[in-house]
């Protein structure tokens, strides 16, 4: 349904999307991952004809979105993350507005509207002034303009962010429905929304796709690492410099969920706990806890991205191929060392 054809964005000598390519099927949901300026923002904006790429070609439902892009973009709705609300119009007449945007004559644009404020859930705001509705009804607002010329492929960026608990379970139960019966794309920080949302995951950093596979697929992946939690007689405060030293651990940080206890991360085929209880028996420490951890989405979200990172500081200008890969249901290439950008130089005013 959509395929990204080796994406490239270039801001001056800036490289912020370095040679993307992946594919969503039909029907599927699709979660990207990323941290502050990994470059999904811009990514998100190419496939929907927002934003030229430098190199590369995107197509949707069969349509090559720079040789054909008015058919290509009718089979797109796009909710961006600062979507461009008219504060002063009232809800029903702003999608009128956009209905007659998207080329619906009267009758039609008439059923539109009124199926997608049921479904959407505002339409017992349907006559109040978009200034005046609370941030969740503008999100529901903004999907709903998304769907009002029933396009096949949704695409969604960050569409939770900066809603209370209420509005994000809203929000959520919404998107889980209009995925039944579209292609979606979906851009988010919040990894729990991934979990809950998505069949299949892409993780990008530093603009190139880092890993790719379900949740489950990647969090067996990392099972060939090492995972486990250290727990030590009052945390003594430089156990995690000492455990972090030691050969055969990559990575140690406070255990997300357990006060007091440390996440040690393997190094690639690596089993460190002889040598993590050997150098606890050395420094008199009282060890309480070594056990295998299950890996969750947010271990394999950090070991990716601090890995790229760790190899660039370790081996700068190199351009490593080393990803996460669950060949299905498309096969991505790598490419080369991409710079990191901010978010501000990745959100651009959407029209």
């Amino acid at each position: 349904m959509i395929e990204a054809h080796d994406l490239t964005r270039r801001y001056g000598p800036t490289l912020a999307v370095d040679g993307i390519s992946f594919a969503v099927g039909e029907g599927e949901i699709l979660g990207i991952l990323g941290p502050n300026g990994a470059g999904k923002t811009t990514t998100l904006r190419m496939i929907t004809g927002f934003l030229p790429p430098t190199e590369g070609r995107v197509t949707v439902a069969g349509r090559d979105l720079a040789a054909e892009p008015r058919a290509a973009k009718r089979e797109i709705g796009y909710l961006p993350e600062a979507i461009a609300l008219y504060p002063e119009m009232r809800v029903e007449e702003y999608l009128a507005y956009r209905a007659k945007l998207e080329g619906l004559d009267r009758a039609a644009a008439r059923r539109a509207i009124g199926d997608a404020l049921e479904r959407c859930l505002v339409a017992d705001v349907r006559r109040q002034t978009i200034g005046t509705l609370s941030k969740g009804y503008r999100q529901r607002v903004g999907l709903a303009q998304a769907i009002l010329h029933r396009p096949s492929v949704l695409v969604l960026d960050e569409p939770t962010v900066g809603l209370d608990p209420k509005q994000i379970i809203a929000i959520r139960e919404l998107i889980q429905e209009l995925g039944r019966e579209r292609t979606l794309l979906l851009s988010t920080h919040i990894l729990p929304e991934v979990e809950i949302l998505c069949q299949r995951v892409l993780i990008i950093d530093r603009g190139r796709i880092v890993g790719e596979g379900s949740p489950d697929e990647l969090r067996r992946r990392l099972h060939g690492h090492a995972l486990l939690r250290v727990e030590l007689e009052g945390a003594p405060p430089q156990a995690a410099a000492a455990l972090a030293a030691l050969p055969g651990v990559a990575d140690v940080r406070p255990h997300p969920s357990l006060a007091g206890s440390l996440l040690v991360h393997g190094a690639d085929g690596a089993d460190p706990r002889a040598a993590i209880f050997h150098e606890v028996v050395t420094r008199g420490w009282v060890l309480l806890a070594l056990e295998q951890e299950r890996a969750t989405l947010e271990d394999v979200f950090i070991r990716l991205t601090t890995r790229e990172e760790a190899r660039e500081m370790a081996e700068p200008g190199t351009g490593g191929e080393e990803r996460l890969v669950i060949p299905e249901p498309a096969d991505v290439d790598g490419g080369s060392e991409a710079a990191a950008r901010t978010d501000e130089t990745d959100q651009e005013v959407t029209p």
